[in-house]
């Protein structure tokens, strides 16, 4: 058994079938992780969402801020809908089953055989793993509860920007989310600094990617991550980011984590069906 995990495929289906023969991937056997974002923007929504659901308990995602998009827009919240082609999923007729699928990932995946833990952005530097567990279990309880449709709705917003415990309600949710789900860069003090899209260095006097913070409680973590296609393939102390770019070009990457002292990445080329620039 092999365990594999893969960077953003935002609807790129093609690539991702010819990166998985690439690695030799037996769905019979090996598992795969992605980094989140399956969908949106990319060709084909549609197909890597009915494969990657197909695949089972081989499979394991976790929610990036496209996915969340798409469950937002499905409940009719319609802020950024102009910047989605998503409708071929919202349309298709295993719609419900699909979203109900995805609604029920998990925002953070920690696997304490291999000491890996995945999540689709970024985490605060205050935060330890336990809190970061204890804080993504509280979202996901929510996306799978009664109430997911009022926090889809009241979702959006880059505030509140610094975390404390005593946050409740849609303030604290909402932080959670942009923290696991978006976050880049970060203030001196830890504060979030959604604003901030392009590279390390590109970036205001003061702040640092989230994973360069010198006071960062999870620096002796193992982190896989995605989200963040400017900076390409990663690999600093514990830290992997597998976003390569491939809707926009770059590459599809993956890397294989049942032997941590040999990881090397494993890349398809791709062709890019969006022009690169600024983008969530």
């Amino acid at each position: 058994m092999s365990i594999f995990a893969v960077g953003d495929l935002q609807g790129c289906y093609r690539e991702l079938l010819r990166l998985l023969d690439r690695i030799a991937f037996d769905p019979a056997r090996d598992h795969l992780w992605c980094v989140g974002d399956l969908v949106n923007r990319g060709p084909e929504s549609l197909a890597v969402l009915r494969f990657v659901h197909g695949l089972g308990e081989q499979a394991i995602t976790v929610l990036g801020n496209h996915d969340l998009h798409l469950l937002a827009l499905a409940q009719g919240n319609q802020r950024h809908a102009r910047q989605s082609n998503l409708d071929e999923i919202l349309r298709a007729p295993d719609r419900d089953e699909l979203l109900h699928w995805l609604r029920h990932r998990p925002l953070l995946h920690h696997d304490a055989h291999l000491g890996f833990t995945m999540i689709h952005a970024g985490l605060p530097p205050q935060w330890s793993l336990t809190e970061a567990r204890q804080y993504a279990r509280e979202l996901e309880l929510v996306l799978r509860g009664p109430g997911y449709r009022d926090f889809l709705l009241q979702m959006y917003g880059n505030k509140p920007k610094r975390w404390t415990p005593a946050l409740t309600g849609i303030e604290r949710l909402r932080f959670i989310t942009n923290a696991l789900t978006r976050l880049r860069f970060c203030e001196p003090d830890g504060a979030l600094a959604l604003s901030e899209k392009g590279e390390p260095g590109s970036q205001a006097a003061g702040r640092r990617p989230w994973f360069r913070m010198p006071n960062r409680r999870t620096r002796d973590e193992r982190i896989i991550f995605g989200h963040w296609s400017t900076i390409g393939y990663l690999a600093e102390h514990n830290v992997w980011g597998l976003d390569s770019g491939c809707l926009w070009g770059g590459a599809l990457t993956a890397i294989r984590l049942d032997d941590p002292d040999a990881i090397t990445p494993i890349q398809l080329a791709c062709a890019g069906y969006r022009e690169p620039g600024a983008h969530a």
